[in-house]
């Protein structure tokens, strides 16, 4: 084992909420770059959450991180509560030390959006727009409220707040619905202020999102598999843009490689931009910049995806 060929060796990173999509591939990402990987999430393979779907546990997700080259510690947590979330920071105590990486991924609430998407404020369900607040914004304060204490005792610590969409974007654009704009604009301001916090002690802070990201979740929506996902641009043609869970995975592993990362804290990242900084690709060899295509896409409905892959 080598730093060139596993740049995390010897590191220790959390990636919360990552029983699926992003925040699997992140975690795994980590793994393949050798890093000690503490996975949380609420399904396990004896529970499942409110998301409904037990195909994906964060036991598995462990073994994927160990199989690509890491450890992959699972670690059943749920970050609305406070005193779980402590629990897991005085394992990762006791255990290592020491935190080198958080990555703040916490979500499950997509089962919230459809029945909410496009209404007004008012006509929403308040319990289900209080729910995304909780599992967007709460869980993330609580998390790091908790994490930061342990991250901060060696230089160098990174923080990734993980959302959907960019400040530039999500800046002139209203997401949806009211409680949704809100859960996914927090972690940018969170990187934003903790950018500023961690600063005296060498720390960095960003926000990162995909692009329109193949999860687990959006391909069974669809009614497909990464293996024929491109069958669903027959009905939508915009997912032609569409990135797998790899892309924001090796975006997150590249910011945590890189000694000078401290040239982004405070800012709002994207996978596609991370790409070419970098020089990664998404798992099929492409590199989509799903963000830049969508501002595009809004002067001109005929801008050509292949332009942005």
């Amino acid at each position: 084992m080598t730093t060139e060929t596993k740049p995390l060796a010897g590191r220790v990173t959390l990636v919360a909420g990552a029983t699926r999509g992003a925040g699997r591939a992140i975690a795994v990402q980590l793994g393949a770059a050798g890093a000690t990987v503490y996975v949380t999430g609420r399904t396990t393979r004896d529970r499942v959450s409110e998301v409904g779907r037990a195909t994906e546990t964060i036991e598995e997700t462990a073994e994927l991180v160990t199989a690509a080259g890491g450890e992959g510690v699972a670690v059943p947590t749920d970050h609305l509560q406070a005193d779980r979330v402590r629990a897991l920071a005085g394992r990762i105590d006791r255990e290592h030390g020491r935190l080198d990486v958080l990555v703040n991924d916490v979500w499950g609430g997509e089962h919230l959006i459809g029945p909410s998407f496009g209404r007004k404020t008012w006509e929403i369900d308040l319990a289900d727009g209080l729910r995304m607040l909780e599992l967007g914004v709460k869980t993330h304060a609580v998390t790091s409220h908790t994490l930061l204490p342990l991250l901060i005792r060696h230089p160098g610590g990174l923080v990734v707040e993980v959302t959907d969409g960019t400040a530039a974007y999500n800046g002139t654009r209203y997401r949806e619905n009211l409680f949704y704009d809100l859960a996914k604009n927090a972690p940018i301001r969170m990187a934003f202020g903790l950018a500023k916090e961690l600063e005296e002690f060498g720390g960095t802070a960003v926000a990162v999102t995909p692009g329109w990201l193949r999860s687990e979740q959006m391909l069974g929506h669809f009614g497909v598999t990464e293996e024929n996902w491109r069958d669903a641009t027959a009905d939508l043609p915009g997912f032609a843009i569409a990135e797998s869970p790899v892309y924001v995975g090796r975006a997150v592993a590249a910011l945590a490689a890189d000694p000078e990362r401290a040239r982004w804290t405070g800012r709002s990242l994207s996978s596609g931009q991370l790409a070419r900084e970098y020089g990664f690709t998404d798992a099929d060899g492409s590199r989509p910049d799903a963000w830049g295509f969508m501002i595009a896409q809004e002067t001109d409905p005929d801008v050509s995806v292949e332009d942005y892959r």
